[in-house]
């Protein structure tokens, strides 16, 4: 009896966490930093896209909306197209993706460029609408909330490298509406960082002082003593021994 008991229960336990195992790789999580940016193909208003082998050597940013003809996102995708030309200079490629369908999408967009909204004047959208209709990219992405069976949380912004990796992420509640200079701003802090091997202090501009990496030793400590003492143009200077900062060319 007791064997029974014992063994009944043993099946019971595996059988909870073969339960538990099957729950965890249903729920749906976003890339981490540094991981692949999944791919999709998907219908939108600039036709079918296949993301982001499409945008081969250019840098990505991916905006989720829950739904066409909203208030907050419709002001962000015109704000967004009055932007466009500075991204296009930052070799990085603009995709929206919302989880209406295409027609609505095409309707949205007709909308939007009669929109004038202080100082974004209307403006002729020149990057694709995503449809999302199944929620299958916004499944990829994460954006699906456990705690909700809605969509009004799909509003996240995927930052992602030429080498297809997600650089940054950022996620808003439905009633704030993004800063877009900020993304941009993320952007450029993004592509210095890479082209120089660099780090950007709090609230950093482009053609600010960059930080270096800490020294990692007393040696290293010193060989940037040594430079910066000998260094007729002063790019090098230090805060203390561990905050060293570097004005690029």
């Amino acid at each position: 009896m007791k064997k029974s008991f014992f063994l009944l229960a043993c099946l019971f336990l595996v059988a909870c966490i073969g339960y538990a195992q099957q729950e965890e790789k249903g729920k749906f999580q976003f890339p981490r930093l540094g991981e692949t940016a999944p791919s999709f193909t998907g219908t939108s208003t600039m036709g079918t896209i296949h993301f982001p082998d499409d945008y081969f050597a250019k840098w990505k940013i991916l905006f989720s909306h829950p739904a066409d003809f909203t208030p907050v996102c419709s002001s962000e995708i015109v704000a967004l197209a009055s932007m466009q030309e500075e991204f296009e200079k930052l070799n990085t490629q603009l995709v929206v993706l919302s989880t209406d369908g295409l027609n609505s999408h095409v309707e949205w967009c007709r909308s939007l460029e009669k929109l004038n909204l202080d100082s974004y004047p209307s403006t002729k959208i020149n990057f694709p609408l995503v449809s999302d209709v199944g929620l299958a990219i916004s499944r990829q992405y994460g954006m699906i909330q456990e705690s909700s069976s809605s969509t009004r949380d799909v509003r996240a912004v995927f930052i992602i490298t030429p080498e297809n990796k997600v650089a940054a992420i950022f996620y808003y509640p439905s009633n704030v509406g993004r800063n877009l200079e900020e993304i941009k701003r993320t952007v450029i802090a993004l592509q210095t960082s890479e082209k120089y091997n660099v780090l950007t202090p709090v609230n950093w501009q482009k053609g600010q002082d960059v930080l270096l990496h800490a020294p990692a030793s007393e040696a290293e400590s010193d060989k940037l003593e040594k430079k910066a003492a000998s260094d007729s143009d002063r790019s090098i200077y230090k805060r203390d021994w561990y905050m060293w900062y570097r004005r690029l060319p």
